[in-house]
């Protein structure tokens, strides 16, 4: 079971990090190119990054990962009195809340809506980069901390081990 915790930490490490470093770029450049070029261009290319990513391998690197940091918080539970349970809960709660939960009730409608509208509306392209960054941001600071806290489990797993 101890091999097994800790292969789930470094995959859910690794893999938060690599989702976070996705969100970190969309909130930082990416959305802001994207309104550079025109807000009928701009969602045109948002609409076909978000059906193209449905079939690349970002899917089950995110589908892996939120199960991952949630059998982590549920190992977390279960194994409370062992080093690193209580960062291993707060780290599958912090991505699983703040990646998993915000990306389907706040991220995927706002897609599906731009989706809906296409690119000619102005005001809805405004809108949905105006909210859709929003969400970005939080579940970029989430992927992090989760990240970062399945480290601090790691480290506080192997500095007590024989």
């Amino acid at each position: 079971m101890q091999t097994l915790i800790t292969a789930l930490l470094w995959f859910s490490a690794i893999g938060c990090g690599l989702i976070a470093g996705l969100y970190f770029a969309f909130s930082t450049f990416i959305m802001t190119a994207l309104d550079r070029i025109g807000h009928a261009q701009g969602a045109a290319a948002m609409n076909s990054i978000n059906s193209t990513i449905l079939g690349s391998l970002f899917m089950p690197l995110f589908f892996g990962t939120t199960a991952a940091a949630a059998l982590l918080a549920l190992l977390g539970l279960v194994r409370w009195s062992e080093p690193g349970a209580m960062v291993m809960l707060a780290g599958g709660l912090v991505y699983v809340v703040g990646m998993f939960l915000c990306t389907v009730v706040y991220n995927v409608p706002l897609n599906n809506e731009l989706a809906r509208v296409g690119s000619g509306a102005a005001d809805a392209w405004a809108r949905y980069l105006k909210d859709w960054t929003f969400w970005n941001h939080v579940r970029t600071v989430a992927s992090t901390a989760a990240m970062a806290l399945f480290i601090v489990a790691l480290l506080a797993r192997h500095s007590t081990s024989p």
